[in-house]
């Protein structure tokens, strides 16, 4: 990454100052410009043709998971992994072919129902009883913890003295 870095801007800059600024020696990069591909890079090669073929052919509605099912159908031996990073690093996407499409018409003519209750259901405060604060869904509230009605009748009674049976 770093000396393709450098061999790109070998033009504009120094090759030294470069290598300097990338943290690498001169000779290193010289010597990874007359190095062979190695023979993962040979076979990212011959898998990206086919990764690129297969997704001409799906009219590019393959993404990772059917892409890599159809390169194994072809015989060759990949990963969803590295399909998914060859298709990442060579800018390979499905193109979605369904539209968006909007569920809710905003703009009708329809009458609308006037709201009668307005903010006061929101400026309502639950009445406290006994230093409860008590909602009509979910019963008396102490500490930060909600306890569902059956649960409160159940823990009311029991405390007053009552059996309770289920």
């Amino acid at each position: 990454m770093r000396f393709a870095f450098i061999d790109a801007w070998k033009e504009e800059w120094p090759v030294e100052f470069l290598c300097r600024v990338m943290q690498v020696t001169s000779r290193g990069f010289r010597a990874w410009r007359v190095r062979p591909m190695s023979q993962r890079q040979r076979d990212d090669m011959v898998i990206l043709a086919h990764i690129r073929e297969q997704h001409r052919l799906s009219l590019e509605s393959y993404g990772r998971p059917r892409m890599t099912e159809e390169l194994q159908e072809l015989g060759l031996k990949v990963g969803h992994r590295r399909v998914g990073r060859l298709m990442r690093e060579n800018g390979i996407k499905i193109i979605r072919t369904q539209k968006y499409k909007a569920t809710t018409d905003s703009n009708h003519t329809f009458n609308i129902a006037p709201n009668l209750l307005g903010s006061r259901l929101s400026q309502r405060r639950a009445p406290i009883r006994n230093g409860l604060a008590t909602s009509a869904t979910s019963g008396p509230v102490r500490a930060g913890f909600i306890l569902p009605s059956s649960l409160t009748c159940i823990l009311a009674a029991s405390s007053a003295g009552l059996s309770v049976t289920a």
